[in-house]
């Protein structure tokens, strides 16, 4: 099965089966974290070991991050993005699909 093969699966999966869609894309920007923190860590020339005496943490947080940041803290993100001389950016944004509403008098807050 090459890529193209599994991404059309990925996406047929996805439009029948709505519980598959949303824990894979929350799966994958866990990924997406980790795979960014350890680009950046090797673009940098940096050691898992060099970059965790840098923030004052173990080896084994900065492998943590890199495979399963789905439960990093902002505060050690930010502290890896600073270490790296890059920026920490959070973002707050519609779902993919959901139409924007502009000027709405209220905003409801969705359940957690």
């Amino acid at each position: 099965m090459n890529m193209d093969d599994l991404d059309k699966y990925i996406q047929k999966r996805k439009e029948r089966d709505p519980e598959f869609a949303k824990g894979y894309e929350s799966g994958f920007q866990e990924f997406l974290i980790g795979a960014l923190l350890k680009e950046a860590r090797e673009d940098a020339g940096v050691t898992q070991e060099e970059l965790a005496t840098a923030i004052h943490t173990k080896k084994s947080v900065i492998s943590r991050l890199e495979n399963h940041a789905s439960d990093a803290r902002v505060s050690t993100l930010r502290k890896v993005a600073q270490a790296l001389g890059k920026e920490l950016v959070i973002e707050l944004r519609e779902p993919a699909g959901k139409p924007q509403r502009r000027n709405s008098p209220r905003k409801h807050l969705a359940p957690a």
